[in-house]
C-alpha cells in the first residue's frame, strides 16, 4: 500500500480486496487503530487546522472519499480507488456481524438519523449482528464512556461529522483499549436508514453523485450542499493546482520567534522539540500568512505555545533563506508545498510564569530554556547558520535597552 501526498495529506492508495485484508488485521493484532475517510473539503480543513491535519496523518488509512482526489491523483500519475464512506460502513459492519464482533455507533444528537432509526436499520439488515448506540454531542462527556465501557465494543463508528469525530477518535481511543478500530464516518449511516437517498450506481461510478444530491436537496439544505460543493469543485482545484504546479518555485514566508526571558542577570531562550523528529531542537516557527513578521510572530507564539504571557520587542524581515531539498536527513514539511522558506525573525519577551507554556502535542515533543550564548549549540545543525544570525539580532536588540 503506497501513500499519495495530496495537499499535505498522505492519502492510501489500496484496492478493495487489500483494504478488507489490511482491516482484518487491524481486528487481530492486538492494537489500536483508525481510518479516515478525507474527501476535498476535509483536506481544505485540514489546512486551517494543524492539529486535524496531524491527525489524518496519523491514520491507520486514509481512505479517499471524493472524485476531486480521483482527479488530483491523475494529475500525478496514479489512479486512486475511491472508497466511499458509507461503502467502508456496510462492509465493516457485515464483517462484524459475520465474525461476532460488538460494534457501536457514537451518533451525532442532531444527526438526520436518529439512534432508533440506525437500531431498526440494523436489526433488518445484521439480524445477528451485536451492537449499541450511543446519542452523542460534540462535545463529549464521561457519561457516555460509562455505558461504552460496559458494552466494551470491538469497533466504534462516529458520525460527529468532520473535524468533531477525528479529533474525538484521536483523544480519546487510548481511554478505550477494548476497541480495536475506530471509523469516522459522518452522515453514512443516513444513507442505511434511507434518510438520504444514494444516486444511482451509473452516476456514482462517473463521479457525479455531488450533482445528484444538489437536485435532490431543498431549501436550506441545497444552500449548505452548494455551499460545500463550491469548496470541493472550486475551491479545492484552485489549492491543488496552486499547490502542485506554483509552489515548488516559490519561497513560503515564514516567521522564528524568539522567546527569552531575564534570570540571575542571563537571557534565557525557548527552544522546543519536533515531533515529528525527536532530538531537533529549534525556535518556534511558522508561515506569515501575508501578516507583517510582528503580527505572524505574535500568533504564532499564541497558537504553539498556548500563552500570550509575552511582549513583543522587535521584529525582523528577511534574514534568512533555504531550499528544503537542502537539508539532507532531515524530513522537511514538504506538505506545504514550497521551494523552501524565507525567515525574518520576531522577538518577545516572556514575562509569565513556565506553567503558563503549554505545546501543541501535534507539533512539539518537547520545551526548554537555553542561555542565549548556548543557542546556536542548541538547535539542530541545520538551525544553526540561521541562529547565528538571529542571536546577533536579539544581543543588538538587548544592547540598545
Amino acid at each position: 500500500m503506497d501513500n499519495i501526498n495530496i495537499l499535505g495529506i498522505g492519502i492510501s492508495s489500496i484496492d478493495k480486496i487489500s483494504l478488507w485484508k489490511k482491516i482484518g488485521g487491524f481486528l487481530s493484532d492486538g492494537r489500536q487503530h483508525y481510518i479516515v475517510t478525507p474527501n476535498p473539503e476535509i483536506i481544505l480543513e485540514s489546512l486551517r487546522d494543524e492539529e486535524f491535519w496531524h491527525i489524518l496523518n496519523h491514520a491507520d488509512l486514509a481512505l479517499p472519499d471524493g472524485v476531486g482526489l480521483k482527479f488530483a491523483a491523475w494529475t500525478m500519475g496514479f489512479n486512486l480507488k475511491r472508497v466511499t464512506g458509507a461503502d467502508l460502513t456496510v462492509e465493516i459492519l457485515k464483517m462484524a456481524e459475520s465474525e461476532n464482533r460488538k460494534i457501536a455507533v457514537l451518533n451525532w444528537r442532531k444527526s438526520l438519523s436518529r439512534k432508533e432509526d440506525i437500531e431498526t436499520v440494523l436489526r433488518k439488515n445484521y439480524p445477528k449482528l451485536n451492537f449499541a448506540i450511543e446519542e452523542v454531542d460534540r462535545e463529549w462527556s464521561m457519561p457516555y464512556y460509562q455505558n461504552i465501557n460496559v458494552f466494551q465494543p470491538e469497533i466504534i463508528f462516529v458520525t460527529l461529522g468532520a473535524p468533531w469525530q477525528e479529533k474525538f477518535i484521536y483523544g480519546n481511543l487510548p481511554k478505550m483499549p477494548y476497541v480495536k478500530l475506530a471509523v469516522g464516518v459522518g452522515g453514512s449511516f443516513d444513507f442505511l436508514t434511507q434518510k438520504i437517498k444514494r444516486a444511482p450506481k451509473p452516476i456514482r461510478v462517473l463521479g457525479f453523485e455531488w450533482l445528484w444530491r444538489v437536485f435532490k436537496e431543498t431549501g436550506g439544505r441545497r444552500l449548505w450542499r452548494l455551499k460545500r460543493i463550491y469548496q470541493a469543485v472550486i475551491i479545492f482545484p484552485y489549492k491543488f493546482i496552486k499547490w502542485r504546479f506554483i509552489l515548488p518555485f516559490l519561497y513560503r514566508p515564514n516567521v522564528a520567534c524568539l522567546l527569552f526571558k531575564k534570570e540571575n542577570d542571563r537571557y534565557r531562550i525557548l527552544l522546543t522539540e519536533r515531533k515529528d523528529d525527536p532530538g531537533h531542537w529549534q525556535l518556534p516557527q511558522g508561515g506569515t500568512d501575508g501578516e507583517n513578521i510582528e503580527t505572524a510572530g505574535t500568533r504564532e507564539l499564541s497558537e504553539e505555545l498556548n500563552t500570550n504571557k509575552f511582549k513583543p520587542l522587535a521584529s525582523f524581515e528577511n534574514l534568512y533563506k533555504y531550499k528544503f531539498a537542502d537539508r539532507t536527513g532531515y524530513r522537511t514539511n514538504q506538505h506545504i508545498g514550497y521551494r523552501g522558506q524565507k525567515q525574518g525573525l520576531f522577538i518577545a519577551e516572556f514575562i509569565g510564569k513556565d506553567e503558563d507554556i503549554d505545546p501543541n502535542y501535534w507539533d512539539h515533543a518537547g520545551w526548554k530554556w537555553v542561555d542565549s550564548d548556548k543557542l546556536v549549540e542548541g538547535v539542530h545543525e541545520v538551525r544553526r547558520t540561521a541562529a547565528k544570525i538571529y542571536l546577533e539580532k536579539f544581543n543588538k536588540a538587548m544592547n540598545k535597552q
